[in-house]
Parts: structure tokens; sequence; C-alpha cells
């Protein structure tokens, strides 16, 4: 198994700032869903051209829905044929608009 690559303290500390910086991004998105100023549809809009969005999961953005918890967004992505670890850049068109259809 390879190693990941050796990074000094400088790179890494980096790293860690970048990382930080993008699960913030994250949360605030997800709030923004959860409060209703952000729909999930534009949501979807917006995820070829920012980064953030690509990189979460769908799960959370249900989750993220006002009124939806953990059991209906698992049911309806289960019913929707999308894999609990399916992230938003990886939707097929057919599972945007399903998901779009159950979560109006």
């Amino acid at each position: 198994m390879p190693q990941p690559p050796v990074l000094t303290a400088e790179q890494r500390s980096q790293a860690l700032v970048k990382a930080a910086e993008a699960r913030r991004a994250r949360a605030e998105l997800k709030e923004m869903l959860k409060m209703g100023s952000l729909t999930l549809a534009e949501l979807l809009e917006r995820s070829g051209s920012d980064i953030n969005i690509d990189k979460m999961k769908v799960l959370a953005v249900i989750q993220s829905l006002p009124g939806v918890g953990k059991v209906k967004a698992r049911r309806t992505m289960e019913e929707i044929g999308i894999s609990d670890t399916r992230r938003v850049k990886g939707l097929g068109q057919q599972q945007r608009k399903a998901l779009l259809e159950a979560f109006r």
C-alpha cells in the first residue's frame, strides 16, 4: 500500500487551514438549507461551479432540509437508488430529477 506524501510542517498547516475552510463552507450551506434561504434545486444548480457543493454527501444535504430526518433521508435515497456514500457531484440527471420531485 503506498504511503501518503511527506509534507513539510508549513504544507501540513496550509492543508489543515484549507480543510477547515471547506468544512466551514459546507456547514454554512447545510445551515442555509435548514433555514430555507437555499433550496435543494438552487443547490443542485450551483453544484457544477462550487467544489464545496460537489464534495458534499447527498445524505447530509437531504438531512439538512427542513422536516427531513435520518430515516426519511435514507429511505428516499434507497427508493431512488442512491448510495449512502454518493456525493452531489456523482449524481446523474435522473437521480437529481427524482430528488427534486421527492423534496418539493
